[in-house]
């Protein structure tokens, strides 16, 4: 299992802009539909083992940020051709499985991952209520094998502090899970 850090893009960088179909509603989705709110963005894919290993609690995650107000988006960007398991059909069979609450976005270009700098799957960002990146990073500690349980710690602690008025920790840990596959 290669493993990838995120890029830890500079705090304070605006959202990027786009516009990307969501795999469920069929809806196309862009940048200015979350504007004045707090925003989660998750870069996913169906069949990499780091995000197998926190579906649940990304789904419970979701539903934690629909209690609360918070915008959240799921991305995915890898190639479908070499990486199949990620097509827009199994995305929605995924979304669906797993009851994800949130847009789960085909980024087929993969231009909307290059705007973000994401890097790896899972790769976490919050934007603030001014479009300014406040977290970038890891879910939390928990990898597949390490034994340390999933709880979403580092990225909820980030969106709690934003909801309190406040900004998250600088000290921010990059996520490590797969690359993005990138088209050749």
């Amino acid at each position: 299992m290669a493993r990838t850090p995120s890029t830890m893009r500079e705090l304070g960088t605006l959202l990027p802009t786009f516009e990307l179909p969501d795999t469920v509603s069929g809806k196309i989705y862009g940048s200015q539909d979350w504007s004045g709110q707090i925003l989660v963005v998750a870069f996913i894919c169906n069949h990499c083992p780091f995000v197998i290993h926190l579906k649940h609690d990304l789904a419970a995650f979701g539903r934690y940020c629909q209690e609360q107000n918070v915008a959240m988006i799921a991305i995915s960007s890898n190639d479908v051709e070499t990486y199949p398991a990620d097509s827009p059909e199994l995305m929605k069979a995924d979304a669906a499985e797993f009851g994800y609450v949130f847009p789960y976005l085909y980024d087929e270009t993969q231009a909307v991952a290059r705007a973000f700098d994401a890097a790896c799957t899972p790769d976490f960002f919050v934007f603030d209520r001014e479009g300014k990146l406040a977290y970038r990073g890891q879910f939390d500690d928990s990898r597949p094998g390490n034994g340390v349980p999933v709880t979403g710690h580092d990225l909820k602690n980030a969106v709690a502090a934003l909801l309190a008025g406040e900004q998250p920790i600088a000290a921010q840990k990059p996520s490590i899970g797969c690359n993005i596959k990138w088209k050749a």
